[in-house]
């Protein structure tokens, strides 16, 4: 049986089918190695084409073939043999004459067992998104365009057959008979009738000349019935439509990091990497999802996004100046009215003695009835989280915390030590909620 496989280069910006089949039938292996390999790379590079190896298990492709059992013997030589007839038969090869395969395979270079292909940044992020979604994202506003919604607006002369607006035509059509004399149908009987009369009498009783004449009158009728269509192109009217702006939801998420000098340069690069990962999240999944960067010391200050990933600064640590920043922008730019507010904060735990208090202060009277969620990410090293192992333990703004946590449900703290930690907190943090 003869089968073909599509081996044409992707075109740009698309994907064959062949390609797309071969991702589901493997994608239970696919996902689990481009977990594994985002993993052991930068959260930055997430967003990066990357080679991916899988087991040939999962990479045969499909093929017709006979049922020993069911489709009888088949005997047959292969072309170009010059050694064998039909009826012989051939030897099984002793161990180890045969092609190096299994245990006996190379230990050396390409392995046979496994499959390396690369795979595009938008097919990595599907499959390391498609269990993750922006949570509690409440419509609280419809006021910004995002998709176009059909509303009638009219009448057109041109459109698609199934949108043919009955009435308006038949009033056209009729308009236009009535204004071109287009004789009737009645017309034409009554005519008809005449002549018919004047044909059923005897050649001596009727006029011929009558006769000729209703007979040149019914042509003309006739032929004008058919010069004036019923229905003509010009009188065919459509239904149109308009694009009409759908509102839907805005959101808004506010990122804040410390980045004093109590934040070493490990602390701040898991610091971002958390929030590379979270704005690649956001705009790959809400493209209307404003973002709002604050970075913080002893004082607050909204930057763009290559400032705050990237430009370095030293001083004390105030936490509460960033929650104060976040409200003034708050206050400013986005109306609980108008947008959704969402949160992410990453700190060391550290900040000025008495500071924490404020903090709470500011959280539960003015910023957690506004938002639909804060999640708090609390940077240690690794001893640090053997020492801090209960949920209870921790410095001053951790427990601090704690404590507001246990107020909002849609208040959340976690804590990281190494990149490794940043993937399971992000998917636990904004994993798709059940429905109930």
């Amino acid at each position: 049986m003869t089968y073909f496989i599509d081996r044409r280069l992707n075109p740009k910006g698309k994907s064959l089918a062949n390609r797309q089949r071969f991702l589901r039938r493997a994608r239970a292996q696919i996902r689990e190695a481009v977990q594994k390999s985002l993993k052991d790379s930068g959260v930055a590079d997430v967003a990066k084409d990357r080679k991916i190896r899988i087991s040939t298990q999962g990479t045969r492709e499909p093929k017709f073939r006979l049922d020993p059992k069911k489709g009888g013997k088949r005997d047959f030589v292969l072309p170009g043999n010059k050694d064998f007839v039909a009826g012989d038969q051939i030897k099984k090869p002793q161990q180890g004459q045969g092609g190096a395969s299994g245990k006996d395979a190379a230990s050396s270079g390409e392995s046979e067992d496994d499959f390396e292909f690369t795979m595009r940044e938008d097919e990595i992020l599907d499959i390391f998104f498609e269990d993750l979604e922006l949570p509690n994202l409440v419509r609280t506003a419809l006021s910004e365009v995002a998709s176009p919604n059909w509303k009638r607006a009219g009448i057109t002369t041109s459109g698609a057959p199934n949108q043919i607006n009955l009435v308006r035509t038949m009033r056209n059509s009729f308009g236009r008979r009535l204004a071109m004399r287009r004789p009737t149908l009645a017309e034409v009987k009554a005519l008809e009738e005449e002549i018919a009369v004047l044909e059923s009498q005897t050649a001596a009783q009727r006029d011929e000349n009558q006769l000729l004449s209703l007979r040149a009158e019914r042509d003309r009728l006739n032929a004008r019935r058919k010069w004036v269509a019923f229905i003509d192109p010009v009188d065919v009217r459509f239904n149109a439509f308009t694009e009409q702006p759908q509102p839907l939801s805005r959101a808004v998420m506010f990122c804040l990091m410390d980045v004093s000098g109590s934040m070493g340069e490990r602390e701040k690069d898991l610091a971002k990497r958390f929030f590379v990962l979270l704005h690649l999240f956001l705009r790959r999944r809400y493209e209307k999802v404003d973002i709002i960067f604050i970075r913080h010391t002893h004082d607050a200050q909204e930057v763009d996004e290559q400032t705050f990933f990237y430009s370095r600064q030293s001083g004390g640590t105030i936490v509460s100046t960033a929650l104060e920043k976040m409200l003034e922008i708050q206050r400013q730019r986005y109306t609980t009215a108008d947008w959704n507010i969402y949160a992410a904060q990453a700190s060391d735990g550290y900040t000025q003695s008495g500071d924490a208090k404020r903090c709470v202060e500011l959280l539960e009277s003015e910023l957690m009835p506004i938002c639909q969620y804060y999640a708090y990410i609390e940077i240690l090293d690794e001893r640090e989280m053997e020492v801090f192992s209960s949920e209870e333990a921790g410095a001053e703004l951790w427990r601090a915390y704690r404590t507001v946590a246990e107020s909002w449900k849609n208040f959340a703290t976690k804590r990281i030590a190494k990149p490794a930690d940043i993937f399971p907190v992000f998917h636990e943090l904004f994993k798709k909620q059940e429905t109930a």
